[in-house]
C-alpha cells in the first residue's frame, strides 16, 4: 500500500467530505421538519388522515433512492411548465436536486420511526395529561413528542448513519462529495485501493462521531430514569452526630 499517496490525497478527500457532511446535515434537518407533522397524521386513528401519508412513505421507502434522484434530476426537466417556472432555478442545479431527493427519502423513513415512537408512548401518561385538562396540542408538545423522541433515538441514529452513506449517490449527478472526489482521484492516479480505503476511513470517522453524539443524547434523555444505587446498611462510615446518641455500654 502506497502510504505516500494516501497522505497526498487525504486533504483532497476531506474537501469532498465537507460537502458530504453538509448534504447529510441539511437533508436530516429538512427531512425531520417534513416528517414531524406527517408522523402525527400517520399515527392518527383516522384513515382519512393516515392513508395519504402511508402512500407517501410506501412510495419513497419502496423505491431505490438512486431512482428517486434520477427522476428529480433528469425527469423533472422534461416537464415544460417546470422549465418555465421559478422552480427551475433550483431544479436545474444538481446540488438542490440531491438535497430534495435525500430530504424526501429521509422524511419517509423518519415518519415511520416517529409513528412507532408515538404509538409506543404509554397510554397512562396520555390519560393523565387528559385528566389534568391538557389540550391535544399541549399534551403532544409536553408529553407525547418528548417520550416518542426518547424512544426512537436509537432507531433514528441508524437512519442518520444510513443517510450519511446514501449521500454518496449524489456523485452520480456530478456532485463532487466524498465518493465523487474519490472517483475523480482514482481516474487521475489509477490507484483505487489506496484512495477508496482512505475514503472509507473518513466515512468510518464520521459514523463514529454520529454514534458518540447519539449515545451522549441518549444518556441525557434517560438520566431521569437512572437512580443512584442504595448503600448497604453498615457499609458507609458512621456519622459522628449519630454515634454520640448511642449509649455507652459498660465493659
Amino acid at each position: 500500500m502506497n502510504w505516500t499517496l494516501v497522505l497526498e490525497v487525504f486533504p483532497t478527500l476531506l474537501k469532498g467530505a465537507v460537502l458530504t457532511a453538509q448534504l447529510t446535515v441539511l437533508a436530516l434537518i429538512l427531512g425531520f421538519v417534513i416528517a414531524l407533522p406527517l408522523a402525527l397524521l400517520r399515527a392518527s386513528t383516522s384513515s382519512f388522515l393516515s392513508r395519504p401519508i402511508l402512500l407517501y412513505t410506501f412510495v419513497f421507502r419502496g423505491t431505490p433512492l438512486l431512482v428517486q434522484l434520477f427522476l428529480i434530476y433528469y425527469g423533472v426537466g422534461q416537464i415544460g411548465w417546470i422549465r418555465t417556472s421559478h422552480a427551475w432555478v433550483l431544479l436545474r442545479e444538481p446540488y438542490w436536486c440531491a438535497l430534495i431527493a435525500l430530504s424526501l427519502n429521509n422524511a419517509a423513513y423518519t415518519v415511520e420511526i416517529l409513528r412507532g415512537g408515538i404509538r409506543a408512548v404509554p397510554v397512562g401518561e396520555i390519560e393523565a395529561a387528559k385528566a389534568l385538562g391538557m389540550s391535544y396540542g399541549l399534551r403532544t408538545r409536553r408529553i407525547v413528542l418528548p417520550a416518542a423522541l426518547r424512544i426512537t433515538l436509537p432507531a433514528y441514529t441508524n437512519e442518520v448513519v444510513l443517510m450519511l452513506k446514501a449521500s454518496s449517490l449524489a456523485s452520480t449527478i456530478t456532485l463532487m462529495e466524498l465518493t465523487g472526489t474519490a472517483r475523480k482521484v482514482v481516474s487521475q492516479t489509477f490507484s483505487p485501493y489506496e484512495v477508496f480505503i482512505c475514503a472509507a476511513l473518513i466515512y468510518l470517522a464520521l459514523t463514529f462521531v454520529i454514534v458518540r453524539i447519539s449515545r451522549h443524547l441518549e444518556r441525557l434523555a434517560t438520566r431521569h430514569q437512572r437512580r443512584a444505587p442504595l448503600e448497604e446498611p453498615g457499609a458507609g462510615p458512621i456519622d459522628s452526630s449519630r454515634q454520640s446518641l448511642v449509649p455507652h455500654q459498660a465493659s
